[in-house]
């Protein structure tokens, strides 16, 4: 069982923030380990103070009402690598488009994922601001 942490303990930790600039202007960030805790900002300078405040009443909530604090991602916990099994024709396809770009499967793979993954999370935060 973890010790008990203050507010400051737990605002010290590597928490994740996601930040997203609106298409429009201004800010969106949030904690991805701390369900709901997000802000908004007009500008980048002033996220930083908004996301801060953001986690602080997050945190202090959670305490009050007796919840558990869900602690930062640790990128230890990630190998960088997973195996993925896919169609031949797929692999057939993705193995062109790499070489007409120049670069390993490996490579081209990556990038696309961290595209795509850009996307789903730009999807979301739109979603969001739609609600």
């Amino acid at each position: 069982m973890m010790e008990k942490k203050t507010i400051e303990a737990y605002l010290n930790l590597p928490y994740t923030i996601e930040v997203i600039r609106g298409e429009t202007g201004g800010y969106f960030a949030k904690v991805l380990e701390l369900p709901g805790c997000m802000t908004q900002a007009d500008d980048f300078a002033e996220l930083a103070e908004m996301i801060h405040d953001a986690m602080t009443a997050w945190i202090e909530t959670a305490l009050a009402d007796g919840d558990t604090i869900p602690l930062p991602r640790q990128i230890e916990d990630y190998s960088g690598k997973f195996i993925v099994r896919l169609p031949k024709s797929l692999h057939r396809d993705l193995t062109l488009l790499a070489k007409e770009e120049g670069v390993s499967l490996n490579a081209f793979v990556s990038h696309t994922l961290a595209q795509a993954a850009a996307r789903k999370r730009q999807t979301r935060h739109n979603q969001r601001l739609a609600a």
